[in-house]
């Protein structure tokens, strides 16, 4: 009996989010094609209001550097937390226990690392120092893109290659008037990549 009853109960409630919907999208007039078109294009030409940008030049560079950091901390913080520190531990040998599960998160934390390197480069182009920068570790970002696989394999040159490149971006920033300090993603975040 109680499959019937939290079926109507689903029912009630779609029921009711429909109908509260329709009433909420209709005025009750009826409007001319021509009105509709006219209405429609002026919510078109509004620009988004969710995204404020900078209007001077040392605003972008403000918001470029506190995206950079920000962006840069992460991957700092997922590398350290979910590759360098389960390799210092021993994780990734055979056999050790938790093996498997720390080298899925160790490949989810090398793709989210990459990702918001990825983003902290896009980002630095807004600030010529960080630009400047981190110009030459462009090719050493890139080349991270194929490592989390080798991490899911126990591929300890990985772990050496994700850290070095995090220790240069973290010199770059600081070079830059933009340090950038550790911080661990929470498991969403690296979820999300």
């Amino acid at each position: 009996m109680p499959v019937p009853i939290r079926r109507l109960c689903v029912a009630l409630t779609l029921c009711t989010a429909l109908l509260a919907g329709a009433t909420a999208c209709g005025t009750g007039e009826t409007a001319s094609t021509k009105d509709t078109t006219k209405d429609t294009a002026a919510l078109q030409a509004v620009p988004a209001a969710d995204t404020p940008s900078p209007t001077t030049s040392a605003e972008r560079q403000k918001f470029a550097k506190t995206r950079f950091v920000a962006n840069a901390g992460l991957a700092a913080g997922a590398t350290y937390q979910w590759i360098v520190k389960p390799w210092k531990a021993g994780k990734f040998k055979k056999g050790a226990d938790g093996r498997k599960s720390a080298l899925v998160k160790a490949g989810l934390a090398g793709a989210f690392t990459y990702n918001r390197l990825k983003a902290a480069e896009r980002n630095a182009q807004g600030d010529p120092k960080l630009a400047k920068a981190l110009a030459p570790l462009s090719a050493g970002i890139d080349a991270l893109k194929n490592l989390p696989a080798k991490l899911r394999n126990g591929d300890a040159g990985a772990v050496n290659s994700f850290n070095d490149t995090i220790n240069k971006v973290k010199g770059a920033g600081a070079s830059a008037g933009a340090p950038v300090k550790d911080q661990v993603p929470s498991a969403s975040q690296l979820a999300k990549g």
